[in-house]
C-alpha cells in the first residue's frame, strides 16, 4: 500500500454514543458531573475505514475518556499497535489518538457531536520517505444522530495519513446501531473516503456486525470490506490487499 489510511476506533465510539437507545441515554443523565472511564481491547485485525492498519494481524488497544456531563464537553486518548508506518519504511509501531469535543441535543430527537481528533504516530519518520508526507493527521468532525442512526463527516485540516498534498480530504460515515434484543446490538456502517489530489485512493467501505455485552467483557464480530484500489492499498511488506472483505473479532472491556 503506497500511502495507507489509518485512524482510530475512537471514531466508532463517537458514532455509537450518538445512537444510544432512549433507556441508555436516560441512564447516562444520572451520571456524576465529572466522569472518567477507561477501556481496553484485543482485536483480530485493526480495521479503520475498512483498511487494515496491522497487515491483517491482531492489535492491542486501550484508552481513557473524561466527560463533563452537564455541558457535554469531553476529551480522551486512545492507542493501538499498528504495522503500516513501519511497513512503509518510516518505522514506529503505535498510533495515539487525542480528541476533544462537545455532545448535546438539538431539540428532543436530534443529538449532535462536534470536535477535533489528532492522530499521532511516534517515531514514524514517514516524511523522510520519498512520496510520503508525515503520518500525523488532524481532523475536525461533526455528527448528527437520530434514534439509532447517525451521519458523520470528518475533514482533514492537515495532510491525511501520509498522503502528500492531501489537506482538505474528507470522510462521510453513515450507520446505525440497532437493538436486536437479547443483549445484541446490530452494527451497520457505510463510508466514503475522498483523498484530495489522489483520486486513485478514493474508496467506499462498509461493515455489518453485532455486539454483545457478556458482563465480564463485550464481544463484537463484523464483516468488513471495501472497494479500494488493490494497488493503492497493498501492503509494502507482502503485497497483499489491505482492504479485502474479512471477519474481524474484538473483545473489549470498559471500566
Amino acid at each position: 500500500m503506497k500511502k495507507p489510511l489509518v485512524s482510530a476506533a475512537a471514531a466508532a465510539a463517537f458514532s455509537a454514543a450518538l445512537a444510544l437507545p432512549a433507556a441508555t441515554a436516560h441512564a447516562e443523565e444520572q451520571k456524576p458531573d465529572n466522569d472518567i472511564s477507561f477501556n481496553a481491547a484485543a482485536a483480530s485485525d485493526y480495521r479503520y475505514r475498512g483498511i487494515s492498519q496491522t497487515r491483517s494481524q491482531p492489535a492491542l488497544q486501550a484508552g481513557a475518556d473524561y466527560v463533563h456531563n452537564p455541558s457535554g464537553f469531553y476529551a480522551g486518548a486512545w492507542g493501538s499497535t499498528i504495522k503500516w508506518t513501519k511497513d512503509a519504511g518510516g518505522g514506529g509501531g503505535v498510533e495515539l489518538d487525542l480528541y476533544a469535543g462537545k455532545r448535546g441535543q438539538l431539540g428532543a430527537d436530534i443529538a449532535y457531536d462536534v470536535g477535533v481528533l489528532t492522530y499521532v504516530y511516534p517515531s514514524n519518520g514517514l516524511k523522510r520517505v520519498a512520496g510520503f508526507a508525515g503520518a500525523d493527521t488532524t481532523e475536525v468532525y461533526g455528527q448528527l444522530g437520530y434514534g439509532p442512526a447517525y451521519v458523520k463527516y470528518s475533514h482533514a485540516v492537515t495532510n491525511l495519513f501520509g498522503f502528500a498534498d492531501s489537506k482538505n480530504s474528507g470522510y462521510l460515515d453513515v450507520g446505525a446501531n440497532l437493538d436486536a434484543g437479547g443483549g445484541y446490538i446490530v452494527n451497520l456502517h457505510a463510508g466514503h473516503q475522498k483523498v484530495q489530489h489522489s483520486s486513485q485512493a478514493d474508496y467506499t467501505d462498509w461493515k455489518v456486525g453485532a455486539t454483545k455485552d457478556f458482563g465480564v467483557f463485550t464481544g463484537a464480530l463484523a464483516a468488513v470490506g471495501t472497494n479500494a484500489g488493490k494497488t493503492a492499498y497493498a501492503s509494502p511488506a507482502n503485497g497483499k490487499f489491505l482492504g479485502k472483505t474479512a471477519l474481524v473479532f474484538t473483545v473489549s472491556e470498559a471500566f
